[in-house]
């Protein structure tokens, strides 16, 4: 090891090698399991039991797919899933576009303490909250019904979202807020007319957070919904596996039709997502 090195003590972690290293352990952690589904998608059941494993289907077939839209209702469950995950990060944006607006421009007394409690909340485990907000629902009479599921999730998706919109709004400047409400604007007006499209990129980011947390959700959507019409993804794929059996081709067909949806999600606004948590982590 050389003085030069020895001097910049960050240099062998910033080097190439560990950068390559990195880039590898993400890719085999992220990729590998979305492509091993995808190629098992197109296996036959006799093909999947084979040793050695095979990596590549010696005959891709389609039967899966149309299999996995026959076997359950595929497409009921897709539209639950939009609608839910739709409704959900509507009025988790709503929500938090008001409460980031507050932290970001009030001269709030406790803004410490509101943001400390913000981040201790967003760490509660899941299933810690799964028996009050049961019996929440159920003195509600809203077991069985899309509310069930938009309500949590809303609250659930809101610490991240108010914490990457508080930090968006706070770097946008007040004289352009104070320049609205001298041309008549209210306060209200200023911020969906003028905070809101300055903030664009943090909007998308923290719309796309509440989206893919409200889609991929198991748990409440299994607790808080028994009617087969209301299933969401999550829960309608496990419908797939048999008493004795797993029908694993079908199954990673169905979870390749749920993953298109997101993967295409995060495609097209790829690039305000990208500079919307960068910047999210830089401003304010």
């Amino acid at each position: 090891m050389t003085t030069d090195a020895i001097s910049r003590p960050g240099s062998l972690l910033s080097g190439k090698p560990l950068r390559v290293l990195a880039a590898l352990i993400l890719i085999v952690n992220g990729l590998f399991p979305a492509l091993w589904i995808l190629i098992t998608s197109f296996k036959t059941e006799a093909e999947l039991t084979l040793k050695p494993i095979t990596w590549l289907p010696r005959a891709p077939t389609l039967q899966n797919y149309m299999q996995a839209f026959s076997d359950q209702p595929l497409l009921t469950f897709l539209f639950n899933s939009f609608m839910v995950a739709l409704l959900s990060t509507a009025s988790t944006l709503l929500v938090s576009v008001l409460a980031a607006y507050a932290l970001a421009r009030l001269n709030l007394r406790f803004r410490g303490l509101i943001m400390s409690l913000i981040i201790a909340v967003s760490t509660f485990p899941l299933v810690t909250l799964l028996v009050p907000l049961f019996e929440t629902m159920r003195a509600l009479d809203l077991l069985n019904t899309w509310t069930a599921l938009i309500m949590p999730y809303t609250v659930l998706s809101l610490p991240v979202c108010i914490l990457v919109l508080t930090s968006f709004f706070e770097s946008i400047p007040r004289d352009l807020e104070n320049a609205a409400m001298i041309d008549g604007c209210t306060r209200l007006g200023a911020l969906f007319r003028v905070v809101v499209p300055l903030s664009a990129p943090g909007v998308f980011t923290a719309g796309i957070l509440a989206f893919v947390n409200s889609w991929d959700e198991f748990l409440l959507a299994l607790s808080f919904n028994s009617n087969p019409a209301l299933r969401t993804l999550p829960v309608g794929i496990q419908l797939y596996q048999g008493e004795f059996a797993f029908p694993w081709p079908v199954i990673s067909a169905a979870l390749v039709v749920g993953i298109v949806p997101i993967a295409a999600l995060i495609v097209i606004f790829q690039g305000r997502v990208v500079s919307g948590l960068t910047a999210g982590g830089v401003k304010g």
